[in-house]
C-alpha cells in the first residue's frame, strides 16, 4: 500500500489496506508548503513574544503559565513524558499503523503548526515499520487520545519501546537502526501530537472491518438456518421490502434470495401448511437490514474523522490566526462506536435465537439437539448456552460509553467524550458475536445435512464443504470447543464476505 499526502481524502478502502498490511506513505509538495507556512506563522508567534496556548504557555488549567523561550522545546519534550501514562495491554501493530497513518493526513493538512521534519520522521516509522508500544487504557477521549498518543510521540524522541517485526524493542535502538534521527520538539509540536483523536478512531475502524466480516457471515448463516429449519422465503421477496423502503432491509432480502437460490430443500416443501416462521428467520431482512444502515452511517462518520484535524489550537497561516476550539473532542467517535454496539450486539443475538431454533425439534422438524440417539447424545445442547451466554454479555458491553462523562484536569477538562472505551470494547464483542456465528454455521450444517439427499443451494452446500475441511459431521458426542475457535478465526478473518460484499462500506469504497 502507497500513500501519497497531498491533500486529498483517504478512502475507506485504503484505510482498511492499511490495517490489513504495512503501508509507504509520503508527502507531496502541496502538503509541505501549507505545513511550512503553518509553521512559520507559530515561529513568528514565538519571535514575537505574545502569549499563545500551547506554544509557550502551559497546558491545561496551567494554561495561564507563560514559559520563556529558552524553556520552549523543554516544555514540548515533558509534556510527551508525563502523558505517556497509559496502561494495560499493547495496541496491536495494525492498530498503531492506522494511528500513525491518520496522524500524518491530520498534521499534513498544515493547520497544526509542525515542521515538515516532524511529520517525516512519522512517515519514516510507517515506512520501516516501527510501531510504537501504546498501552490500550489511559484515555477519556477528550483533549485527545492524550496518554496513547504520548507514547506514540515518545517513539519519535527515542523515548520507550516499539515493535519491530513483532519483537519488543527499545525506540532510541529502533530508530539507530533504520537510521532515524530522533526529534527534538519545536514549539507546539508536542501538542499537536497529543491533541487528536486518532486512537479512538483507529480502534473504531477497526472494529469496524471486523464487523464486516461477522455481518456477512451471520447473513450467510441465517439464510443456512432458513434453509435447515425447511423456513419459507416468501419473507423475503422484494415487494415486501421495497413498501417499506429501509435500504439495508431491501439489500440484505436480495443477498438472503441469492444465497437460497437453487435449494432443493426450498422447492420441497413449497406447498406445506406452515403459515409462519419465527422472528429470527422470517424478520432477517429487517433486523440485519437495520445493521448495514449502521454499518453505513458509522463508515461515513470514521471516515470523516480519519481525514479531520482534531488537534489544537489551530493555525490558519493564510489570516495568521491561532484559534483554540476543541476538534480534540471525539464525541462523533464515541456515538458511532456506541452505536455499532447496537448493532453488533443484535447480529450475535438474532444468531443466537437461530441456533436455539435449530435445536429444537418442536419448531425446527430436526431431531432434537441436532444428533441421532439423543439421550445416548447431547448433541448441540452446551453449543447453544455458549452461544447464550456470549449474547448476554454483548448485552452488558452494549451499553453506551459516551453517555458517561468524569471531569479531568481539575475541573478544566469538564465533559469528556470516553471514545477510547466504547471503541475498544467493541473488540471484545466482536470476539463474542465471531463464535456465536460460529455456532449458528455448523448447527445449520449440520441440520441441512439431516435433509440429503436433498440439497441446498450451490452456495451453502460449497460453505459446508468448506466447514468439513475441519469440523466433521456430528455424529456423536465430542467436544466442539476446537470447531467453534476455528470457524470463529475464519468468520474474523474475512473468510464468508465474498457473498456479501454489496452490503460492506469499506468494500464498496
Amino acid at each position: 500500500m502507497k500513500l501519497h499526502c497531498d491533500g486529498q481524502p483517504v478512502t475507506l478502502a485504503a484505510l482498511r489496506t492499511i490495517w490489513i498490511e504495512p503501508a509507504q506513505i509520503s508527502l507531496g509538495d502541496d502538503a509541505r508548503r501549507r505545513i511550512d507556512e503553518s509553521a512559520a506563522v507559530v515561529q513568528k508567534v514565538v519571535d514575537s513574544g505574545k502569549s499563545v496556548y500551547g506554544v509557550n504557555t502551559g497546558f491545561g488549567q496551567l494554561a495561564q503559565v507563560s514559559i520563556s523561550v529558552n524553556d520552549l522545546a523543554r516544555l514540548q519534550e515533558n509534556l510527551v513524558r508525563s502523558h505517556a501514562v497509559g496502561v494495560g495491554p499493547l495496541l496491536p501493530d495494525a492498530i498503531v499503523r492506522l494511528i500513525l497513518v491518520m496522524k500524518i493526513v491530520s498534521l499534513a493538512q498544515g493547520y497544526s503548526g509542525v515542521r515538515s521534519e516532524l511529520i517525516d520522521t512519522l512517515c519514516a516509522l510507517v515506512n520501516h515499520e516501527i510501531y510504537p508500544s501504546i498501552p490500550v487504557k489511559g484515555s477519556v477521549g477528550a483533549s485527545g487520545d492524550l496518554a496513547p498518543l504520548a507514547h506514540m510521540a515518545g517513539a519519535l524522541l527515542g523515548l520507550g519501546e516499539v515493535s519491530v517485526d513483532g519483537q519488543i524493542m527499545a525506540a532510541k535502538d529502533a530508530l539507530g537502526e533504520a537510521g532515524i534521527t530522533p526529534l527534538t520538539l519545536a514549539p507546539k509540536e508536542g501538542l499537536a501530537l497529543l491533541n487528536g483523536t486518532q486512537v479512538s478512531t483507529a480502534l473504531a475502524l477497526a472494529a469496524l472491518f471486523r464487523a464486516e466480516h461477522v455481518l456477512a457471515a451471520a447473513i450467510t448463516s441465517g439464510a443456512m438456518s432458513a434453509d435447515a429449519v425447511k423456513g419459507s422465503d416468501t419473507p423475503f421477496d422484494a415487494r415486501i421490502q421495497d413498501v417499506r423502503g429501509q435500504p439495508g432491509q431491501v439489500t440484505v432480502a436480495s443477498l438472503l434470495r441469492t444465497l437460497m437460490q437453487g435449494s432443493e430443500i426450498r422447492a420441497s416443501h413449497l406447498e406445506c401448511n406452515r403459515v409462519q416462521d419465527p422472528y429470527s428467520i422470517r424478520c432477517q431482512p429487517q433486523v440485519m437490514g437495520a445493521c448495514v444502515d449502521v454499518f453505513e452511517h458509522v463508515a461515513r462518520v470514521l471516515q470523516t474523522e480519519a481525514n479531520a484535524v482534531s488537534d489544537n489550537p489551530l493555525v490558519f497561516a493564510e489570516s495568521g490566526d491561532i484559534l483554540s476550539g476543541g476538534n480534540f473532542h471525539a464525541e462523533p467517535v464515541a456515538m458511532a462506536a456506541d452505536y455499532l454496539a447496537l448493532a453488533i450486539a443484535e447480529i450475535g443475538a438474532i444468531s443466537e435465537r437461530r441456533t436455539a431454533l435449530l435445536i429444537d425439534s418442536h419448531l425446527s422438524g430436526l431431531p432434537a439437539f441436532l444428533v441421532r440417539d439423543g439421550g445416548l447424545n447431547s448433541g448441540f445442547m452446551m453449543a447453544q448456552v455458549t452461544a447464550a451466554a456470549l449474547a448476554s454479555e454483548n448485552k452488558s458491553l452494549a451499553h453506551p460509553a459516551s453517555v458517561d462523562s468524569l471531569p479531568t484536569s481539575a475541573n478544566q477538562e469538564d465533559h469528556v467524550s470516553m471514545a477510547t472505551f466504547a471503541a475498544h470494547r467493541l473488540h471484545n464483542m466482536l470476539d463474542n458475536v465471531s463464535s456465536i456465528v460460529a455456532i449458528e454455521v455448523l448447527a445449520a450444517a449440520q441440520g441441512i445435512e439431516f435433509h440429503h439427499p436433498q440439497n441446498s443451494s450451490a452456495v451453502i452446500e460449497t460453505i459446508i464443504q468448506q466447514v468439513r475441511l475441519f469440523s466433521p459431521p456430528y455424529e456423536t458426542d465430542r467436544s466442539l470447543s476446537g470447531d467453534i475457535e476455528q470457524l470463529a478465526d475464519l468468520i474474523d478473518g474475512g473468510s464468508f464476505c465474498e457473498p456479501c460484499r454489496t452490503v460492506l462500506p469499506s468494500f464498496e469504497a
